[in-house]
């Protein structure tokens, strides 16, 4: 991938998906006019791997565009309206017309060369449900070691509050029978309670000593681990989708 691709040289075809083999390796070829990718899908995230193999056999991604490429960071296609689009028109909201429930696992990150599934913000999406088509290609940049534990810290204390909020909403009852009630003590002493658990719960760890190494060598985007927003994530119509889903990675 190059900073010169422009919009007119991505058209990609996925017409060639095949199994390497039935159980553990699925592998899709992505045709440009710049060069193949092969791209490998993840058997720990089904959903997406049978959807991007059947959107492929159909043929859906032919002829379509890596409609938005961003140095440093991603290059991002599979937007149907793409096809044979005419420059400057508004892209990126295209889609078959139904969404994917989430696959986001802590062992795919986003790794240079990981492919995963574009979504909207968590402002308009709160079940983080994938694009039915969309995905993109992590390029993104070498990190230091002074950034890479910044990025841990916030990625733990993302998970902390996560495991915070689900305490939280499993004594829903309880919480509001005290608000009713006006005990501020009985709240303060709970919420102590749970913050302690949802410590416990998440440990210490933030980024993982692969993650770490791979951002410090190969390269990636760890602040899509963590959750930091970027000017893309979070716009609807006429934006980039955000995408946190990792279901494969890619060679060019």
């Amino acid at each position: 991938m190059k900073d010169s691709i422009k919009r007119e040289q991505s058209q990609t075809s996925l017409n060639s998906a095949e199994r390497e083999n039935s159980r553990t390796k699925c592998k899709v070829k992505i045709q440009t006019m710049l060069g193949d990718i092969i791209v490998r899908l993840y058997d720990e995230t089904p959903i997406h791997r049978d959807n991007f193999l059947k959107l492929a056999k159909e043929g859906y991604y032919d002829g379509t565009l890596f409609h938005r490429v961003i140095k440093d960071f991603m290059i991002q296609g599979g937007d149907p309206d793409s096809k044979g689009a005419p420059a400057g028109k508004m892209l990126g909201v295209g889609d078959p017309g139904y969404t994917l429930e989430p696959e986001i696992k802590d062992c795919l990150f986003h790794k240079r060369g990981a492919l995963a599934a574009a979504r909207q913000g968590d402002e308009v999406n709160p079940e983080r449900r994938s694009s039915g088509s969309q995905f993109y290609i992590v390029w993104g940049q070498v990190y230091n070691e002074g950034q890479l534990r910044q990025f841990s810290k916030q990625l733990r204390m993302q998970k902390v509050q996560a495991a915070f909020n689900e305490l939280a909403a499993e004594h829903r009852a309880e919480i509001m029978q005290m608000r009713r009630e006006r005990n501020r003590a009985g709240l303060q002493e709970l919420q102590d309670k749970l913050a302690a658990e949802a410590e416990s719960k998440v440990g210490k760890t933030g980024l993982t000593d692969d993650q770490m190494k791979l951002y410090s060598t190969v390269g990636g985007t760890p602040h899509l681990d963590v959750g930091t927003p970027r000017p893309f994530q979070g716009r609807g119509r006429g934006g980039v989708l955000t995408a946190l889903n990792v279901f494969g990675e890619g060679q060019g």
